[in-house]
C-alpha cells in the first residue's frame, strides 16, 4: 500500500510536473508521483497541470494549441522560485516540457497517478496508449475530473486502476452519514479515494469515514498535505496514503511511524 504521494514530483525543491522534479522524488523514494496530461495539438500526451502556459513558463496560451515542438520551446522553470520572486534558480537551465511516454521510461519502475485534465475525449485513448506501450498498466492509476473519461477506461481498459472522482464521491459521501452504504462494492473493482480532508462545507475524513470504506476494502488518499502535524494526524486517524508538495518532510513522517 503506497503511504507517500509525491503532489507533483518533488515539486517543493524543482519546477513542479518536471524531469528533474520526477528523479529527485523517485531517489528520495516516494511510492508515487502524481502527475497531470494534456493533449497538445498533434494529439501528444504531455505532462502539464495549468490548461495553459502563463503561471510556470515564459510562454502564454492553451497547451492544447500548441504542438508538443512547439511547447517544447518554453522555458518549464521559468517562474519557480523558493523566495517568493527575488531569485528563479531554475530559469533559461533548459527545463522543457515532457511526455508521459518520457516520464515513464526515465522512472521506470515508478507508480505513478495520472489525471487526466484534459476535456478533449481523445486524451482516453491516447494515454491508454501511452500505458499498453510502456507496459505500465500495473504501475499507473489514472483520475480525472471527468467522470466520462474514466467510465471509458473502466470499460475499455479495466486492467488501469481509476480513481473515485468527484462526482462519484458525494452520494457515497451522503451514503456513508447516512447509514445507506452496500456491504462491499463488489470484488471486480478497488475503491480509491483522493479527497481533500474537508469539501463542500463538509468534513470528509473522519474516523467513520475511514472505519466503514476501509470494511469495504476502499484504499483512502488524502490531498494535498503539507503541514507535518496534519501528516502526523491523518495517518494516526488510519488513511491509508498522503499527497504532497513535500514528499521529503512526508516521508520523514511516515518513517517515523514505521509505516515505509
Amino acid at each position: 500500500m503506497p503511504k507517500v504521494v509525491a503532489h507533483r514530483g518533488d515539486s517543493h525543491t524543482y519546477p513542479e510536473n518536471t524531469l528533474p522534479a520526477f528523479t529527485s522524488a523517485r531517489d528520495m523514494g516516494v511510492d508515487v508521483i502524481e502527475t497531470d496530461v494534456h493533449l497538445t495539438k498533434d494529439a501528444e500526451v504531455v505532462i502539464w497541470h495549468d490548461s495553459t502556459l502563463d503561471r510556470n513558463t515564459d510562454g502564454a496560451g492553451r497547451i492544447e494549441d500548441y504542438t508538443l515542438a512547439e511547447l517544447r520551446t518554453f522555458d518549464a522553470g521559468y517562474t519557480f522560485t523558493k523566495d517568493e520572486g527575488r531569485s528563479f534558480p531554475f530559469r533559461g537551465k533548459g527545463i522543457r516540457m515532457i511526455t508521459l511516454d518520457e516520464a515513464l521510461q526515465s522512472c521506470a519502475t515508478q507508480r505513478f497517478n495520472v489525471d487526466l485534465k484534459s476535456k478533449d475525449t481523445r486524451i482516453v485513448d491516447a494515454f491508454t496508449r501511452v500505458i499498453r506501450r510502456n507496459n505500465a498498466e500495473r504501475r499507473v492509476l489514472c483520475a480525472s475530473f471527468h467522470l466520462s473519461h474514466l467510465k471509458r477506461i473502466r470499460k475499455e481498459s479495466p486492467e488501469i486502476l481509476t480513481s473515485v472522482t468527484t462526482a462519484e464521491v458525494l452520494p457515497l459521501l451522503i451514503q456513508q452519514k447516512l447509514n445507506l452504504l452496500p456491504r462491499s462494492f463488489g470484488p471486480d473493482r478497488t475503491l480509491v479515494f483522493q479527497v481533500p480532508v474537508a469539501q463542500w462545507g463538509i468534513k470528509v475524513i473522519t474516523p467513520r469515514f475511514i472505519e466503514e470504506f476501509h470494511k469495504r476494502n476502499a484504499v483512502i488518499m488524502v490531498w494535498t498535505i503539507n503541514e507535518e502535524e496534519d501528516m502526523e494526524n491523518l495517518f494516526d486517524m488510519g488513511v491509508d496514503t498522503i499527497m504532497s508538495d513535500n514528499a521529503e518532510l512526508l516521508i520523514s513522517v511516515a518513517r517515523r511511524k514505521d509505516l515505509m
